[in-house]
């Protein structure tokens, strides 16, 4: 590899962005190079104040973080050392904003500055990519920065409404409040959603004639479950665990074992069968024989459909009709009237993308988003693996694209080739597209190199790294394998009542099965049985057969499904809202904000979620409409593709969103004002209650006479009234009952005597039970060096005692408890603070300035293109270095 000023000038200095994304590399990179980190971003827009300048064309100010202030000093120094700078960031959007932005705080001049990207950590790639380094692509830093000042304008501007029409503390966003919107959406369409009644007649039979009677009893039993006697939990196993039925699967293996199968009835009377009500079913199961029809109910435990959904409006028994099959003469007898076979083939799925990453470990390893790209980011940056030092096992795994490189194709198909044969091998590589708008000069999450299977690397990895690294290394040998090959047989069995008749109107069933013929790649993926799949015995046209169990049974439509991460991330794609690598931090917002809460791995909209969705769409019905911001996402996207205009991109968006601000305040009403009548009476003066939002953003049940009457309940989630749980533990300050509640921070205890004795203990997480209260602070004497003016104290923590402001959380000045004894004897000697923690303080949060950085604004020679002028160059000029300006 070339290096020429680096040679005379010291080793040339490489910036990644994480420490061991940095160990990986400098393996590869040799000692002629310094690697070092730049942990993540380094500048931003002010923590307090605007910080865009809407009247100058959106100018930006941009502040180096608190906290990355000696480190950019480390790297300035290092940067001087260093005849050239490799910036190695991230290859998307996100990496080339941070380089641009390390440019501009460590004073670079163009010609030192160096832009490196690479899809994987391997020294081939990392080797290929330092032989030819480029500028810094501003197309793609001026769709960064579009995207941030739109969120900050959007946030800046509409939260301090929802401060006041609300609750304080919450949040609006340009994405994250569409995104909360699908979620509300859903949760209305199934509060609105009514189910309705149909019936299925299902029957069960078997090839085996003669022991089809032993098999009909040894069917029911099994159904059943086994039963809950005396000597079922003997050994001490509980009960209920023990008298459990057998799911489908189980259903469905043990019919393959005793040559059954299941059908449905399809046609009665010549006419399709479609029963609605227990009329039409008890009159199918007359024409089928059944005798001493009787009816067998359960009770209905208000959820049908997936993961438990609430089916309002269904009834609160579900019956099944249960009927004795008739033997000998008088019995109806069935054979299979025709057999339709038909070769059928799965295609494996293409490769990984962010989007389908994140969904498939939902839904095979239960990771969530946040939880996938946090495993998926380590396997990237690199792992230690034994006797070859860290190795990245992946691809980079921020990517919507399916495109694979032709290295990467003949890796895998040199692979299968080798390990499974020509029969696994297609003759022609297998292509994806990408979804519309796709980057194709990216590759999907793929594995670095094939021969390193999961098995090989096991014990280096984590459990989380094994399992996510297991799915990808498969998806990716699997999309490119052959197909697989199914036999699938559609049987039509038809019942022959003892009178005969005509055979055009007699009552016909269909069952169909699925076998597999050739494995193809579910030898690597697996198989995958549909909920319906079934293996069918050998069967041939009119081959007799015997019922062992014909039990109509009610059902009732169920309401849309709740969405779950990986399909509220499809939703969220298939709408073009947001962009997969942002998935994760909109998951994380909407949960933080808790507009959302998570049960059963679904998404619930809290009552909080509800009305913030609810004011947003009365006050900017344009910033929540989910066409408009499908539109501003691809504007966004053509910054980087097309070189659109960023400032148009953003006025598109602002213009708008300022119209409705102007009205929004008088528009809206207040959360807190709106009152929904109940069907419940105050249990004070007997007056009707109506809901009303707490100031916590909660739902409760308040007197309509309020104020005159004070009388509130809360309600659970249905919206019922909760009484006050009243425990036998006595308040420590004045001895009355203490009360059960729960809070924003979980459960607590409160006395009942409130408003007169205010105590409060916090509950146990894991018995319940209330912890004894926290001792009060230590003073230790010491002011504090960060905001000088409140003192030092000592408090108790989980992981026991520290240092801290007795201005938390205005001031968030922390130290060590083990120094204490170092800190009073330089008290003593008038040596406090000392140097160490006045350098701590500096970089503390809260209380303090962030110190300004230069930018570009006012500077030609860096300032952001527009598309038809000369690009600019990636860092300011020296002269302009020593300004403070506002950045392009």
């Amino acid at each position: 590899m070339a290096k020429t000023s680096a040679q005379s000038s010291g080793p040339a200095l490489v910036i990644v962005e994480s420490p061991a994304k940095a160990k990986t590399i400098n393996k590869y990179l040799g000692s002629n190079f310094e690697v070092r980190a730049s942990m993540g971003h380094v500048r931003d827009l002010p923590e307090k104040g605007l910080g865009v300048d809407v009247e100058n064309n959106f100018a930006p100010t941009y502040e180096v973080l608190d906290r990355r202030q000696k480190l950019i000093g480390e790297l300035r120094a290092a940067a001087r050392r260093a005849g050239e700078v490799y910036l190695a960031t991230d290859l998307d959007r996100e990496g080339e904003a941070i380089a641009w932005h390390l440019a501009h705080a460590l004073n670079l001049p163009e010609r030192q500055a160096k832009r490196v990207v690479f899809n994987e950590i391997t020294k081939t790639a990392i080797l290929k990519a330092f032989e030819r380094p480029h500028t810094i692509n501003l197309d793609k830093v001026n769709a960064q920065q579009a995207r941030r000042i739109l969120d900050r304008l959007m946030g800046y501007k509409i939260s301090p409404l929802l401060w006041k029409k609300v609750a304080r503390g919450l949040s609006a966003g340009r994405v994250q409040s569409v995104a909360l919107k699908i979620i509300v959406d859903r949760e209305r369409e199934i509060a609105a959603f009514m189910p309705e009644e149909y019936w299925k007649v299902a029957g069960v039979f078997t090839t085996d004639i003669k022991a089809a009677a032993d098999l009909a009893a040894q069917w029911q039993a099994f159904i059943a479950g086994p039963q809950d006697d005396d000597d079922a939990a003997d050994d001490g196993t509980d009960s209920a665990s023990v008298a459990s039925a057998p799911n489908a699967a189980e259903r469905t293996a043990w019919l393959a074992e005793n040559s059954g199968f299941k059908a449905q009835l399809v046609e009665l009377d010549g006419k399709k069968f479609d029963p609605k009500n227990a009329a039409d079913a008890r009159r199918a199961a007359v024409a089928l024989g059944l005798a001493n029809l009787r009816e067998q109910t359960v009770d209905n435990d208000g959820t049908n459909g997936p993961r438990g959904i609430p089916n309002r409006g269904a009834a609160a028994k579900i019956t099944t009709l249960m009927g004795d099959i008739p033997t000998g003469k008088n019995a109806p007898t069935f054979a299979v009237r025709s057999l339709n076979t038909r070769p059928s083939t799965s295609r494996p799925p293409g490769p990984f993308s962010t989007s389908t990453l994140q969904q498939a470990a939902s839904n095979q390893l239960g990771f969530g988003a946040q939880r996938t790209m946090r495993v998926a980011q380590q396997l990237y940056e690199g792992v230690e693996l034994p006797d070859v030092g860290a190795v990245g096992l992946i691809t980079y795994m921020r990517t919507d694209s399916q495109n694979l490189s032709n290295d990467a194709i003949a890796m895998a198909r040199g692979y299968i080739q080798t390990t499974f044969g020509k029969p696994y091998l297609p003759e022609t590589p297998n292509v994806y597209a990408s979804r519309q708008g796709a980057q194709e000069a990216h590759e999907a999450i793929r594995p670095t190199d094939v021969t390193l299977t999961p098995a090989s690397v096991r014990r280096a990895l984590s459990d989380e790294q094994f399992r996510l690294y297991d799915l990808v290394w498969k998806r990716f040998v699997a999309c490119q394998m052959t197909p697989a090959q199914w036999l699938v047989t559609d049987a039509i069995i038809e019942c022959r009542p003892t009178t005969g008749g005509d055979p055009a109107r007699w009552p016909l069933f269909k069952a169909s099965g699925r076998a597999l013929k050739f494995d193809g790649f579910t030898r690597v993926a697996g198989t995958f049985a549909r909920f319906d799949d079934q293996i069918l015995p050998n069967l041939s046209e009119k081959q007799p057969l015997a019922p062992l169990d014909i039990s109509p049974s009610q059902h009732f439509t169920a309401p849309p499904p709740r969405f779950s991460e990986a399909s509220l991330v499809k939703a969220l794609e298939t709408e073009g809202i947001g962009r997969p690598s942002t998935y994760a931090s909109i998951i994380e917002t909407i949960e933080k904000r808790q507009y959302v809460e998570i049960r059963d791995r679904r998404f619930f909209a809290t009552d909080l979620g509800i009305k913030v969705t609810e004011k947003l769409i009365e006050g900017f019905p344009d910033l929540m409409d989910l066409g408009f911001t499908r539109k501003i996402e691809s504007e966004l996207d053509q910054i980087e593709e097309q070189h659109r205009d960023w400032i148009e991109v953003i006025r598109s968006f602002y213009d708008p969103m300022a119209r409705d601000l102007a009205t929004a305040e008088e528009r809206m009403t207040h959360a807190r004002a709106e009152a929904t009548p109940s069907e419940y009476k105050c249990p004070k003066c007997g007056a009707m209650m109506a809901y009303k939002l707490s100031k916590r953003g909660k739902r409760f049940l308040s007197c309509s006479r309020y104020p005159e009457c004070d009388g509130a309940t809360n309600v659970d989630r249905e919206g019922k009234p909760q009484p006050l749980e009243i425990t036998d533990y006595k308040c420590p300050t004045c001895g009355k009952p203490m009360i059960k509640r729960t809070g924003r921070f979980g459960p607590f205890f409160g006395c009942s005597g409130y408003p007169e004795c205010k105590t409060i203990q916090q509950a146990d997480r894991k018995t319940g039970l209330p912890l004894p209260p926290k001792p009060p602070p230590k003073p230790t004497g010491l002011t504090c060096p960060r905001c000088g003016k409140k003192e030092l104290v000592v408090r108790g923590g989980k992981r026991g005692e520290f240092i801290s402001c007795s201005g938390y959380p205005k001031c968030r000045m922390t130290l060590q408890i083990d120094k204490l004894p170092e800190y009073l004897e330089a008290k003593e000697k008038g040596q406090w603070p000392t140097p160490d923690v006045l350098a701590k303080a500096a970089g503390a949060k809260g209380g303090g300035k962030a110190a300004k950085v230069e930018s570009a604004a006012a500077e030609p020679a860096a300032a952001v293109p527009k598309p038809a002028k000369r690009a600019p160059k990636a860092a300011p000029t020296k002269a302009a270095s020593k300004k403070t300006v506002k950045a392009s």
